[in-house]
């Protein structure tokens, strides 16, 4: 059997499962066995892809594999992999598995809440998994639904506005990428909906290609928090309950920057070199925006959420720079953003659930209620600011390095530009760990709470130790993904 179908049978399988448990315990039972063997086979296919590129195997994709689903319309249900997605897979499996443990203790309907997640995380790897533009499409859909449900049912604050909104814009952007795909499969007059075979044809009109490629950029870019269609994201997140928060920043906006770029600008080049300025100059605005709006926010998961929206839209800017540093810079963002937000979005609602406030006016002194939680909160933020050692400085390292060497005085002035936010994120970064760790307790009532329990810290030191792992030690990573990004780029320019 194909390894990577394995990625669309195990969650699928543990839907029955979950719907067949009658007790808690075997609710978790389930997560935990189908969220460890998602994680163990991400870690071998990661090993092996390795071992069979330095084996000598240099095509494009492996572990290829298709099975004829809808013959009328030429689709199928083909998967396999390059560098790029072997990473998503590993940040994916790394996100639900502790996205489990972070939801140990979810009231009400912890059932039906798990079976959502799932069916939400079988979305992310199919989409990840798939060759085939239609089923990509399919399982991006299937990873969208979920969302309405578990911030409508479980989530918090506006739940039911953030959900709808949330709901609609990206059902919205939808629209277009659905647009998109079909400008694409008969624009380019091909009898497969392959990625790779459309690519290889090449011969999408340019006429065409201008047409579609906005609509299948803005399509995915709405997913990536792409100004100004970005404002469903921080509703979305401060609504969501903890593990959602992760799944959704951690994971599920990153399919809109995997979007853009395997799709979008792989298999429309020229549109994507002509038209480029415009979408820069909006993930610029992104990015100093998304910073600038997280400064003036009260509420620790809005910050976060604007956070989210300045680093996406980091992702989006560097892959438009067209260069294999920037574009290997911007998935190495995607799996630092995916850790740090998560890691950030855990221990949020870790603190919510104890102080029943996120509101940093209302909070101080937390280190000496709850040291391990404030550690935590201190080390996501070094890493969210670009602190050597971990992966946020990696990661914008490699984008604005790769951003830099575009010569000309348009991509130099804009990528000055977006540098202005790595001393933003230091100013609301720095200015919440002294607010709410540091300094007496005031609210007498937070004096009797307690620190992490077990399921808490163990989901804590799995994050932090990926992010320093990346930031320790990135050269294997950063080797694994330009595998991927090197590809691209020689089909879109060869």
């Amino acid at each position: 059997m194909n390894m990577l179908i394995l990625f669309i049978i195990i969650p699928i399988v543990m839907l029955p499962a979950l719907w067949a448990c009658r007790k808690e315990a075997q609710v978790r039972a389930v997560m935990v066995t189908g969220s460890t063997l998602l994680l163990l086979l991400s870690a071998w296919l990661t090993v092996d892809f390795i071992s069979c590129r330095n084996a000598g195997n240099n095509d494009i994709m492996l572990y290829t594999a298709s099975w004829p689903w809808y013959e009328k319309l030429n689709i199928a249900l083909s998967v396999g992999v390059d560098g790029i997605s072997v990473a998503m897979l590993l940040l994916t499996s790394v996100i639900v598995f502790t996205g489990v443990f972070a939801s140990w203790r979810i009231r009400p309907m912890a059932k039906e809440f798990f079976l959502w997640y799932t069916l939400l995380s079988v979305g992310v790897y199919g989409f990840f998994v798939s060759t085939d533009l239609f089923t990509m499409f399919m399982f991006y859909e299937t990873a969208l639904i979920p969302m309405y449900l578990l911030i409508g049912v479980w989530g918090s604050g506006k739940k039911e506005y953030s959900a709808m909104k949330l709901t609609l814009m990206l059902m919205g952007g939808s629209a277009f990428l659905l647009m998109g795909i079909l400008g694409i499969y008969f624009g380019s007059g091909a009898t497969t909906m392959n990625i790779h075979e459309i690519a290889a044809m090449n011969n999408i009109p340019t006429a065409t290609q201008y047409i579609f490629f906005p609509l299948t950029f803005i399509g995915f870019g709405v997913l990536g928090a792409l100004f100004p269609f970005h404002t469903w994201s921080p509703d979305g997140h401060a609504s969501a309950p903890t593990s959602v928060s992760m799944l959704h920043a951690g994971v599920l906006m990153k399919l809109g920057g995997y979007g853009c770029f395997r799709i979008a600008m792989y298999l429309m080049p020229q549109a994507a070199s002509d038209l480029a300025w415009i979408f820069i100059i909006l993930t610029t605005i992104s990015v100093v925006y998304g910073a600038l709006s997280a400064i003036s926010q009260t509420d620790l998961k809005y910050i976060n959420a604007y956070s989210s929206v300045s680093h996406c839209g980091l992702v989006l800017f560097a892959i438009l720079m067209m260069t294999k540093t920037a574009c290997t810079g911007a998935i190495l963002q995607m799996l630092s953003h995916g850790l740090m937000t998560a890691l950030f979005f855990a221990i949020i609602g870790m603190i919510y659930g104890r102080t029943h406030t996120r509101d940093i006016k209302q909070m101080r002194g937390l280190m000496k209620i709850m040291p391990f939680l404030a550690v935590g909160y201190v080390i996501a933020g070094l890493a969210n600011l670009g602190l050597p050692g971990f992966s946020g400085f990696v990661a914008e390292m490699t984008v604005f390095a790769g951003a830099f060497e575009v010569n000309d005085t348009f991509h130099r002035t804009v990528t000055i530009i977006a540098c202005t936010s790595i001393v933003i994120t230091a100013v609301y970064i720095l200015r919440v760990v002294g607010r709410i760790l540091y300094g007496e307790p005031e609210n007498e009532e937070h004096k009797k709470l307690s620190d992490a329990t077990w399921d808490e810290r163990f989901t804590i030191i799995c994050l932090v130790i990926c992010v320093a792992a990346i930031g320790i030690a990135p050269m294997w990573v950063s080797s694994l993904i330009a595998d991927g990004t090197g590809n691209v780029l020689a089909n879109m320019f060869p």
